[in-house]
């Protein structure tokens, strides 16, 4: 597979790539349901996986954004403007979810340079 999957993910592809299959033909087919364009469609969904309260969800759709070219501030925004509707906590912990991946980036990005030098 092109991008790795987080564990529980990556079984039930590969227990059940007919799902599977489906599964990413439904998210296709809803992605092209609408007028959003991909950046939209990405902000929502890292809204709506903060919402749930799903800390992986979270952490994927945060790697994703970080991938297509959201900065960290943007992505953090995302967290910040849940506050009203999910509640302080709930933002508070979404934002440390959003944070653990701001700083795997960095980790990555100055494990990259030690390389380089």
């Amino acid at each position: 597979m092109a991008e790795e999957l987080p564990s529980g993910a990556g079984e039930i592809a590969e227990e059940y790539p007919e799902i599977w299959e489906a599964y990413g033909r439904l998210g296709r087919a809803c992605s092209e349901a609408g007028p959003l364009d991909e950046r939209d469609r990405r902000l929502v969904k890292l809204a709506m996986a903060i919402a749930l309260g799903s800390e992986g969800a979270t952490h994927s759709h945060a790697r994703r954004a970080l991938d297509e070219g959201f900065t960290g501030d943007e992505i953090r925004q995302v967290a910040l403007l849940g506050m009203t509707t999910i509640g302080f906590p709930s933002s508070v912990a979404a934002l440390t979810w959003v944070e653990d991946i701001l700083e795997e980036e960095e980790d990555d990005d100055a494990a990259d340079d030690d390389i380089e030098d």
